[in-house]
């Protein structure tokens, strides 16, 4: 497997994820009743609970995000 190719699936998972993350935290901003709503009918939680779960997974995914294709993208652009 050439470097240029795994460059570019790395690139590829960095714009797909970071897309995903903005959606998330769009839907974080201005969709949060909403989903709790909708959560909450399923699940007996809170409304404390359920916000914190929710930005929890939201750290948590921009953390993976940055750590597992971010920073590897970066990594293989250094070295060429």
């Amino acid at each position: 497997m050439d470097i240029t190719i795994v460059r570019a699936f790395f690139m590829w998972c960095t714009i797909i994820n970071v897309g995903l993350l903005f959606l998330t935290s769009l839907a974080c901003i201005f969709l949060v009743d909403f989903t709790y709503k909708i959560n909450s009918k399923w699940f007996s939680i809170s409304r404390q609970t359920f916000d914190t779960v929710f930005f929890s997974f939201v750290a948590l995914y921009k953390l993976f995000v940055i750590v597992f294709n971010f920073v590897p993208w970066i990594a293989l652009l250094i070295i060429g």
